[in-house]
């Protein structure tokens, strides 16, 4: 892929600029090499801003994003611009150009990187939220994420931020007072919100008044990612289970829970998303993985109506089952998946598509397709080794536009 960007800009505007905003405007834009470099010249400043602008035009529609503050443009040992991109490029390289003619400094940019990977076919039940575009935060709903204890805060950063990546409108990720300020620090888009703690960072029954007050006004929750085994935990996730009606994805300690008290699985509703690795489905139906491996579909189509609840048995080939018998299998097999953390990415993405008003169904298989072809686009890029779960967050929206690029 090769793209161009060109931008112009007065040498005065950059002078009048540096007299009204001074060095605050300065540190936003530039880095501090370049800005030493610079020495409060408004031609070179001028230059450089021009090349960054050119720079943010060659990404566009890429996916990938770099303000200002993260592109650095300094002089080669041949004094020709050269390009430093802060962050991850994703293998793209940029070479600029600068000129100055009749006061006005021009520049052009080149951006060199390998094509996207094309989709793979997607299930007929893949099918996105409308995104009408006189909406706002409000219009793509709350997701809120129940998450997270001592020792894997992780699990509840990248299962709040995979919701917020599929586009819920607002994220509220609720953790035990002791592992806040690590989540409060970790994630800014995402609303972290302490409630109170039975043990040093996990969240307990005790929790269960203020988890139900910011339940409300909600349109999806996402329940379990490294939520801990604590008894007074299961206690407060058997109470979500019975008497939330909102959407809900039970995932990983949620799952653990369940398993312990298999009575509720029969009370579950059609408005409740199980996520398991087959481990966690034999834990549910009292078999071995070995024999829900043996036939992934009938097992699949069996909890989900026993349950009546849409069932996600993860792993190659993918399989979502509702309760009323529809059954979708995903074509992805890709062993670069198999890291800690992906699933709890899996599970953010699909509570952030229940929160757009996708029904259960639709929000399972999509959310699979998505986060599958996110792993593909990395394992094109690493290879089928080392991919972290965190890789995929940046790689969720590029693939959500190209398919709505295709119609869905």
């Amino acid at each position: 892929m090769q793209r161009i960007g060109i931008d112009v800009l007065g040498i005065e505007r950059m002078a009048v600029a540096i007299r009204r905003s001074g060095d605050r405007f300065l540190r936003k834009s530039f880095t501090p090499a370049e800005l030493a470099y610079c020495e409060g010249s408004a031609e070179r400043l001028a230059g450089r801003w021009a090349a960054k602008e050119a720079v943010i035009k060659c990404f566009d529609g890429t996916g990938i994003c770099f303000p200002r503050r993260r592109i650095e443009i300094l002089p080669a040992s041949t004094g020709a611009p050269r390009v430093r991109l802060i962050g991850d490029a994703r293998g793209a390289t940029v070479q600029v150009s600068i000129t100055h003619q009749a006061s006005v400094a021009i520049a052009t940019a080149t951006l060199e990187m390998a094509e996207r990977p094309s989709l793979l076919e997607a299930p007929a039940a893949v099918a996105l939220p409308v995104r009408p575009r006189d909406g706002h935060k409000g219009t793509f709903g709350t997701a809120v994420v129940l998450a997270g204890s001592l020792g894997f805060t992780g699990a509840a950063y990248l299962a709040a931020t995979a919701a917020a990546r599929a586009g819920a409108g607002i994220v509220r990720l609720l953790i035990a007072d002791g592992i806040y300020p690590i989540l409060a620090a970790k994630c800014t888009e995402v609303i972290a919100t302490p409630v109170p703690e039975v043990a040093p960072g996990h969240v307990g029954h005790s929790a269960r008044e203020a988890v139900l007050r910011h339940l409300e006004g909600a349109a999806a929750a996402i329940v379990g990612p490294g939520l801990g085994r604590d008894r007074s935990t299961w206690r407060l996730v058997y109470d979500l289970v019975a008497q939330v009606e909102l959407p809900m994805v039970l995932d990983a300690d949620a799952l653990n829970a369940l398993a312990d008290n298999r009575r509720l699985l029969k009370k579950l509703g059609k408005e409740r998303v199980l996520t398991p690795h087959p481990g966690e489905m034999g834990r549910l139906t009292g078999k071995t993985a070995v024999e829900i491996n043996q036939d992934r579909s009938a097992a699949a189509q069996s909890a989900a109506q026993e349950w009546g609840a849409v069932v996600v048995l993860k792993g190659a080939h993918t399989v979502v089952a509702a309760p009323g018998g529809q059954v979708s299998v995903d074509p992805h097999q890709l062993p670069a998946l198999a890291s800690g953390g992906t699933g709890d990415v899996l599970a953010g993405i699909i509570g952030g598509l229940l929160a757009q008003g996708c029904d259960p169904f639709t929000a399972a298989v999509t959310g699979v397709y998505v986060h599958a072809e996110a792993g593909r686009v990395v394992a094109e890029r690493l290879g089928e080794s080392g991919l972290l779960a965190s890789d995929l967050l940046i790689e969720i929206p590029p693939v959500m536009e190209e398919l709505r690029r295709g119609g869905l």
